[in-house]
């Protein structure tokens, strides 16, 4: 995960350069397109939608870098290095925000992860740091504090609008000479590495990228190959809150309530609904519930008080594997797969797509999370991403 300069005219011919499919327009697919293309390779997105018409749209847009695992810290490193590299092209913007998660006074078990948890996170290299009660309330005002047992602050952390970024990403990779085909469903040819489309036509590919969210498992088992992924809905919604008061929000996750909130351009955002079983990615409920509803409210009004009313409320769908890591290869030979985050693809994807696309050039950015490491047909339980245990 290198930041590598674009390719000279020299770099790349018609002869030398791999031909490369990526099925999927979300965040990483088109992250990996750009970073396969300025490398010199001849693309092709395939989004049956519209572009960050899937998880990536109803995404929450939350970014930090705050993980304690090596592998997780470069590439949450990296990804919100790239996201400020990215910030002011186009309609992306990166909004410097810290991020304080915490466990409630009682949650003994929480409280006991976080405090474990920080220190790794410190050998990291990650800019955390504990926080008590008075400090958090004479940085954050408009938060309620007075229940927190043990907080964290992770500084390296912001938060966006998801669709601007695939939005960006998609046209940059367009101009580095990329195709993206919206509209389009492609399936893997079962005998080649070829991609059909429902004109009847077979295109074939020196590589492929599966990149397509919840419909990762099905696109691949087309082609015959098993992966443990299972795809869970989430929920959100966003409430008006007071402009003057919202500047003084950090984004925070709740350990012990497991759910989130972060300041949104019309208000509040706030979120989690877990469900913790297996949706089907094409018949799934996309309109939040009434009780996520009504107890996110209760939530919001012990937490930060007044606010207004509920603007948007709505579900979407992250991915489980078994450990909870994603994977990121090659299944076999010229077929990559990139899926499996567990509610964290978005905020990392700078850096997820960028490691793909070194995959797919021959490097192994990420041993960690190698696909193969699994035989495709485990049984696991669906465990909320942000969880602290």
């Amino acid at each position: 995960m290198t930041d590598v300069p674009d390719p000279t005219p020299d770099s790349a011919t018609d002869s030398d350069s791999p031909r490369v499919a990526v099925v999927g327009g979300g965040a990483v697919g088109v992250t990996a397109a750009y970073d396969l293309a300025r490398r010199g390779a001849e693309v092709v997105v395939y989004e049956k939608d519209e572009i960050g018409g899937g998880s990536t749209g109803r995404a929450a847009g939350v970014l930090y870098d705050a993980f304690a695992a090596p592998e997780d810290a470069r590439v949450g490193d990296r990804a919100i290095e790239r996201f400020r590299e990215f910030s002011g092209e186009g309609d992306f913007e990166f909004r410097e925000t810290p991020y304080v998660w915490f466990a409630r006074e009682g949650d003994d078990r929480r409280a006991a992860a976080i405090r474990e948890q920080v220190p790794r996170m410190r050998d990291a290299g990650r800019d955390v740091s504990f926080a008590d009660p008075a400090d958090l309330r004479e940085r954050f005002p408009a938060v309620e504090w007075s229940d927190v047992d043990v907080a964290a602050v992770a500084e390296n952390a912001g938060r966006t609008d998801p669709g601007t970024y695939a939005d960006l990403l998609a046209e940059k990779a367009r101009a580095e000479g990329a195709e993206v085909r919206t509209g389009v469903e492609a399936r893997l040819d079962a005998d080649a590495l070829a991609v059909e489309t429902g004109d009847g036509e077979s295109e074939p590919f020196d590589a492929i990228v599966v990149a397509a969210g919840a419909h990762t498992k099905r696109v691949l088992a087309v082609a015959g190959i098993p992966v443990p992924l299972k795809p869970y809905r989430v929920q959100a919604l966003t409430v008006g809150f007071d402009a003057e008061r919202r500047a003084d929000l950090p984004m925070c996750y709740d350990a012990t309530g497991g759910y989130y909130l972060r300041p949104h351009s019309e208000g509040l955002l706030a979120g989690d609904g877990t469900e913790e079983v297996e949706s089907d990615p094409d018949d799934w409920a996309r309109e939040a519930d009434r009780e996520f509803c009504e107890v996110t409210r209760e939530r919001l009004a012990h937490r930060v008080g007044d606010f207004g009313a509920v603007r948007e409320a709505w579900a979407g769908l992250c991915v489980a594997t078994p450990d909870r890591d994603p994977l990121l290869g090659e299944l076999r030979e010229g077929l990559f797969v990139a899926a499996g985050w567990q509610g964290h693809g978005f905020m990392r994807a700078p850096a997820l797509g960028e490691a793909t696309a070194e995959a797919v050039l021959g490097d192994n950015p990420l041993p960690e999370f190698d696909p193969t490491r699994f035989d495709g047909d485990e049984e696991f339980p669906v465990v909320e991403g942000m969880a602290i245990e």
